[in-house]
């Protein structure tokens, strides 16, 4: 180094050096916080939205075991029973695989 370098001028660029370095912790710290908060915010926009989605599809199910039942002709025959309970049971079985289907996308 020069020797008519001035010792303050040395000693002001040594000490903003320092701070450069001392600042950069907490700069990637705060990066860091902030990456955490907004990806915890993703999470529950997701899990807000699945639930959403699973009451669409109970709903569904719902209205059309409603829709069956009063669309059923009377129950007075064991024939008509027997047709009434099996159709039943098959809208049961596809909306619990569609229900199953969604659980397993999450």
């Amino acid at each position: 180094m020069p020797a008519n370098v001035s010792e303050q001028i040395t000693d002001s660029i040594t000490q903003v050096n320092t701070e450069v370095l001392g600042d950069a912790p907490a700069q990637a710290m705060g990066t860091l916080f902030q990456t955490a908060g907004a990806t915890a915010g993703l999470a529950m926009q997701n899990a807000v939205h699945a639930q959403s989605n699973q009451y669409a599809l109970n709903n569904a199910a719902t209205t059309q075991g409603v829709n069956l039942l009063y669309t059923s002709p009377t129950a007075a025959s064991a024939a008509a029973s027997t047709k009434i309970d099996a159709g039943f049971e098959g809208t049961l079985a596809k909306l619990d695989a569609l229900i199953l289907n969604n659980n397993s996308l999450r």
